[in-house]
């Protein structure tokens, strides 16, 4: 319909701007993630690792899912905004001084480590600079313009890079992380409040903000739970285990991350805005699900399979032999990170309409049953033998995988009815891709039997990816490769 023209050209426009913001961010900070892993110790990594699972819940609640609710509100005001940013600042504010003061306790978390109280005070700086630019990031993806926020985040990464690769060749150790981090965000935010032109009024309406509370409201309590659930692991595996230990995992997630998080910001960030425009409107709303889910799968099921099965040659590539105890672990996230992306997706479908309460309830359920694959391995997760140095956190991250698996299968049924669909279409939707990628991968795992060298396996394993997923996309005629090659060659994109 011609009426759906400008919503599917901001949509593609998003999507592809979104994508290479996370590519060109992610190449690098893969750059500067290489680098780091050959210079820094496995225990600078424990102990940055350490001190992020602090730093995670800080960003929350610094958030308190009113970015969501904004992008879920179809015409926020200005005071509405600023509302929210001074809200956002004073929460961070708070918290800062808490965890400044707190730092000691935080050190008693991991043996009494001294050197987790300077760098403590100093990476938690991060989370309030960032608290500066959530407002300025929202209202630009609000409006679906990417372009800045692709610039800022990349002119943000490569200043931290720089900070990050020069105290790791000076000898700083932790301290090349936590300044990296730093530098980071607040080159971003820097960047996003000298370009945006908006600035916030001496405004604080409490009005306003209540009437965020539904979304915002439910979004936190969702997002708690799953951070909650993303670090506890770190906790216990330096709490249990020890640094070094904590530093293979760390590591591993690290690099899993790069994947996992940038395909759900991607859809998060692209479609979010697009479904809070169409949401009284279930054919409408109906038919973008579908062609989302298609999308997602068109790059999730590549990206994990062809990493899953690349990973080894990949860390011999980069780092030698030294990460070797992460390649499991990283597989493994790779593949919990499947059900991760499709539930990211899934909530979208959610809170674009104003279904909290069931995001609330889907993560409550996947988090209750994490808890109880945690409580049950969590005795054996400092086991290790002289062959399997990660012996336990293998064995944790299995049962959060199976964890993720279920979780995944009762969210499917209740979305698919949000989103107006039959279970058997909606699953539909993914299943063409995944066959595909599997096959591949079948193919590229032969590969590595026969070929030593990882650069040469390594080669040959992407050129038979690329070549074969795209080959067979386009015999099969697939609309969404069609579509995503006629939006970056310029013409119009029927996408969403």
């Amino acid at each position: 319909m011609e009426k759906d023209a400008p919503l599917k050209t901001l949509t593609a426009r998003s999507v592809k701007w979104n994508v290479i913001d996370r590519v060109s961010t992610q190449l690098l900070y893969g750059v500067t993630g290489i680098i780091l892993a050959r210079l820094l110790s496995k225990e600078d990594f424990g102990l940055a690792g350490a001190i992020m699972v602090f730093q995670a819940f800080a960003s929350l609640f610094v958030d308190s899912g009113f970015y969501s609710a904004l992008m879920q509100r179809k015409a926020p005001t200005r005071l509405d905004y600023s509302t929210v940013l001074w809200f956002n600042m004073g929460v961070a504010t708070l918290l800062y001084a808490v965890l400044f003061l707190c730092a000691p306790l935080i050190a008693d978390c991991y043996g009494g480590d001294a050197r987790i109280v300077p760098l403590s005070r100093v990476m938690f700086l991060s989370f309030m600079l960032n608290a500066s630019a959530i407002v300025q990031t929202n209202r630009l993806m609000k409006r679906m313009d990417v372009r800045m926020v692709a610039a800022a985040n990349a002119f943000g990464l490569l200043c931290g890079s720089v900070a990050g690769i020069w105290l790791a060749f000076g000898g700083y150790g932790a301290w090349a992380i936590v300044w990296q981090t730093v530098t980071v965000n607040g080159v971003k935010s820097l960047v996003l409040w000298l370009t945006s032109g908006w600035l916030p009024m001496l405004r604080f309406s409490w009005k306003a903000l209540r009437s965020f509370m539904g979304v915002g409201g439910g979004m936190l309590a969702s997002s708690f739970l799953n951070v909650l659930f993303q670090n506890i692991y770190s906790f216990f595996i330096g709490n249990r285990a020890g640094l070094a230990p904590l530093g293979y995992y760390t590591q591993a997630d690290k690099w899993s991350k790069m994947g996992v998080t940038s395909i759900s910001q991607v859809v998060s960030a692209s479609f979010l805005p697009a479904l809070s425009q169409v949401q009284d409107d279930d054919e409408r709303f109906s038919r973008a699900s579908s062609k989302m889910n298609r999308f997602t799968a068109y790059v999730l099921f590549p990206a994990m399979g062809f990493l899953i099965v690349m990973a080894t040659p990949i860390f011999h590539c980069l780092f030698g032999t030294k990460w070797d105890p992460s390649i499991i672990l990283f597989q493994l996230l790779l593949l919990r990170g499947v059900f991760t992306v499709l539930t990211s997706l899934y909530n979208n479908y959610l809170v674009a309409k104003a279904r909290t309460r069931t995001v609330v309830v889907m993560e409550a359920l996947r988090d209750g049953a994490a808890l109880l694959f945690l409580i049950a391995t969590l005795p054996v997760i400092a086991m290790a033998t002289d062959g399997d140095k990660v012996l336990g956190i293998k064995i944790l991250l299995y049962g959060q995988l199976a964890a993720s698996l279920i979780t995944w299968g009762v969210m499917t049924v209740s979305v698919a009815k949000v989103a107006g669909r039959s279970l058997g279409s909606f699953l539909a939707d993914n299943i063409p891709y995944l066959v595909e990628t599997v096959a591949i991968c079948v193919l590229l795992w032969a590969e590595s039997l026969v070929i030593a060298d990882c650069w040469l396996l390594l080669a040959v394993q992407a050129t038979t990816a690329l070549v074969l997923y795209l080959g067979v996309n386009f015999a099969l005629k697939s609309v969404i490769q069609k579509e995503m090659f006629r939006f970056l060659r310029g013409g119009e994109s029927k996408f969403a």
